[in-house]
């Protein structure tokens, strides 16, 4: 462990508070899923703030203070979130970089906004975290509302004519980006067959699967996370069946293949454009490799989060959370991710998805779908 990886006590709802932290120190925190089912996420999350406020604090700190990294854990529960945002807040933390979940970044916006502290989401795509109106929200990712268009114009223009299944996890997440793929389908004159639901940490899918086999499903798309949707894929091919499996951004962890196994070849999701491979990114992804850490999915989008908040505090010369998110607002921001701008609601203003397939050896990689 790195001097500047800081170590920290459980408090309260799963809060931990770094021990090292001085006075003097600008006191920052990650929240997120850094235990449960969603904890590879969290760990992503964990490792891209920890290697920015080393960088930054490598660089001097910001206004000539060291940052201290505090922790929150979620667990993706709603009622944890909020525990752990009022627990931040009651601790007058300017900015966290949280949550994972939307299920639980939405309601602990709520307690951020009454405790003045600005929240900058690097996963959070649930179109509703930056549609209420709140002062403090932000994110650096895409929203489901133009991630579940990508996955609809994939589907229409490669299973035209085929049989769709759409199934969701009833989480804010999953349902909403289950919805959303609908919407855009029927937009298309694409129905669905089947439209069903399963609950989050189900384990056995087999009725499910016998719907989708009597169906002749050959698509099945799935608006949940990636323990459910290796299960799914797993029990699918238990049944014989071929379908393809094709779900959102929760998929994007080496965790999916060690569910499935060989038997990820060839399924599908979406991701904005590898930020692994952008130039912006290519000194920071070195700095991971040499920890042996892939920064994939959401690691760098985290990274940016810090990135994005330093440079405005640098030139507000302030942590004053309603003067930094107004210089956000209004500013052009240089992060590892490229360059980010904001519109008045905290979205960013250029969303570019792509869809990634899986190989048989446990990696994925974006796909040209001209040329499927």
């Amino acid at each position: 462990m790195t001097p500047l990886k800081l170590l920290g006590l459980a408090f309260g709802a799963s809060l931990a508070l770094s021990t090292t932290a001085l006075a003097q120190d600008i006191k920052v925190a990650v929240a997120g899923p850094m235990t449960g089912s969603e904890s590879a996420f969290g760990r992503q999350m964990q490792n891209g703030a920890e290697q920015a406020v080393a960088d930054l604090n490598a660089a001097g700190g910001v206004l000539g203070k060291k940052l201290a990294l505090q922790t929150g854990d979620d667990a993706c529960d709603p009622k944890q979130a909020r525990s752990v945002a009022e627990k931040i807040a009651s601790d007058k933390v300017p900015f966290v970089a949280g949550h994972f979940c939307s299920s639980s970044s939405i309601p602990a916006s709520e307690a951020y906004a009454d405790g003045n502290v600005l929240q900058i989401t690097p996963a959070s795509t649930n179109p509703l975290f930056t549609e209420r109106k709140l002062w403090n929200v932000l994110r650096v990712c895409g929203r489901d509302d133009q991630q579940g268009l990508v996955a609809a114009d994939y589907i229409v223009k490669h299973f035209k004519g085929k049989n769709v299944a759409i199934l969701n996890d009833k989480t804010t997440y999953g349902k909403g980006l289950a919805d959303e793929t609908k919407k855009a389908l029927n937009k298309a004159g694409f129905t669905e067959k089947m439209f069903e639901s399963y609950n989050k940490g189900d384990k056995d899918f087999n009725s499910i699967v016998s719907r989708l086999k009597r169906d002749n499903i050959d698509l099945v798309y799935v608006g949940g996370y990636h323990q459910e949707a290796g299960l799914i894929l797993r029990q699918m091919r238990d049944q014989g069946l071929k379908t393809v499996l094709m779900a959102g951004d929760a998929m994007n962890d080496k965790e999916f293949a060690s569910i499935t196994g060989p038997l990820a070849e060839g399924a599908l999701f979406t991701f904005g454009p590898d930020p692994r491979l952008k130039p912006t990114a290519k000194a920071i992804v070195e700095k991971f490799k040499a920890k042996n850490i892939d920064p994939e999915g959401y690691t760098l989008y985290t990274y940016a989060a810090f990135q994005v908040w330093s440079q405005a505090v640098a030139k507000e010369k302030s942590t004053d959370p309603k003067k930094v998110i107004a210089a956000i607002k209004g500013g052009t921001w240089d992060t590892v991710l490229g360059k980010l701008s904001f519109d008045a609601k905290g979205d960013i203003k250029v969303i570019d998805y792509v869809v990634y397939k899986w190989d048989a050896k446990g990696n994925y990689a974006q796909i040209d779908a001209k040329a499927m």
